[in-house]
């Protein structure tokens, strides 16, 4: 292992591949896969895992905004990409970029048609989505219709995919809520596909759905957090292998006198002598001062070490009290069977949300044997 010098996110690409492995197994020989390459790669790097995935034979992928879907073409991606939330300002760059926007309103629809109208399209590619329960995006069940009357109505675009998105995938309790957004997606899509005349791909199912609901994966798949290692289940977790490990060193060693207090707003006072360490991170590099005080733990050397006092925008102190350690020593944040879930656990949080927090100021490292 190379020796670290600076604030690192290092991505193993073999871990990756993995991961990908796994969750295709789970799959039909014949079902699509499409890898969710949002939020950079939910706080990775979009570019490189994109490459990566298309290497790995994803077939499709999936970004939240349009200025990503751009950031791939302009780094050479040919695979298809849906948008998954477009803005009407960028319709025009979508086509140009040979973006395929989710159509999830009637405002959507029409003012996405009158674009690729005037823009002289055939059959551009479009994804329609179906709220079934989540009540975040999408049409309502009554919309089939409409949509089916506007599409007899236009050659501009056609429908490349129908899909929707569980609520609780990965919660068990929620399983009677669970199949029954899939029945009602069964139906609306059963619905659509003969008022136009023809089947488009069905999409439902997220990391937690390919693993709780193999029987509802249709004709694709959709997975993002699990690519990167984490599934919401403890026993599957076993399984993958967390792709990112967030390291730095230690910048100083203090020597804490009892009654002395550390950091802003003498938010810790040692109760006796302590060793502690600076390290250079914060909360703009996406520690969250929530994870301040005490009850979250970095490694030193091997050793549990809290974080105390409140986060500082660009570092945290930790308490090295008792460990072998000198300044200059590496010290592991998250990564490996010290997960992110993990880490983010002792906030509250979820290892969505650390992951994708990881400021862009922080170096991306990549391995792979």
């Amino acid at each position: 292992m190379n020796k670290i010098s600076e604030t690192i996110l290092e991505i193993n690409l073999d871990a990756l591949a993995h991961n990908f492995s796994f969750l295709k197994n789970k799959l039909k020989a014949n079902t699509l896969f499409l890898g969710v390459v949002k939020a950079f790669a939910y706080g990775s790097d979009m570019v490189t895992m994109a490459k990566e995935l298309e290497l790995l034979g994803a077939d499709y992928l999936a970004v939240a905004y349009a200025k990503e879907g751009v950031l791939l073409r302009d780094a050479g991606i040919r695979l298809p990409i849906l948008v998954l939330h477009p803005q009407p300002i960028n319709f025009q760059e979508i086509i140009d970029r040979c973006l395929e926007p989710n159509i999830y309103s009637r405002k959507i629809f029409e003012e996405f048609e009158a674009v690729a109208s005037q823009k002289n399209q055939k059959h551009y590619p479009i994804h329609v989505k179906f709220n079934t329960g989540l009540n975040r995006l999408g049409f309502t069940v009554k919309d089939v219709d409409w949509i089916a009357s506007q599409l007899n109505q236009t050659t501009a675009v056609k429908i490349k995919t129908v899909f929707s998105h569980l609520a609780a995938s990965e919660d068990l309790n929620e399983k009677a809520y669970s199949l029954g957004q899939i029945e009602t997606f069964k139906k609306v899509s059963k619905n659509l596909s003969d008022n136009i005349g023809y089947q488009p791909i069905r999409h439902t199912l997220n990391t937690s759905g390919i693993l709780n609901y193999p029987e509802a994966q249709f004709e694709m798949v959709r997975s993002g957090i699990g690519l990167h290692g984490y599934s919401n289940d403890s026993k599957i977790d076993l399984e993958l292998k967390p792709i990112a490990s967030l390291k730095t060193i230690i910048s100083q060693l203090h020597k804490v006198e009892a009654n002395e207090s550390v950091g802003y707003n003498r938010a810790f006072t040692s109760n006796e002598r302590r060793i502690t360490a600076t390290l250079p991170l914060g909360h703009a590099d996406g520690i969250g001062r929530q994870y301040g005080g005490g009850n979250t733990y970095v490694f030193v050397n091997g050793a549990k070490a809290p974080i105390i006092g409140n986060v500082c925008m660009d570092m945290i102190m930790i308490d090295v009290t008792g460990i072998t350690c000198k300044e200059g020593d590496e010290v592991l944040i998250f990564g490996g069977k010290a997960s992110a879930e993990k880490f983010a656990n002792t906030a509250n949080s979820i290892s969505y949300e650390i992951l994708t927090a990881v400021s862009q100021r922080v170096k991306r490292i990549f391995v792979k044997t």
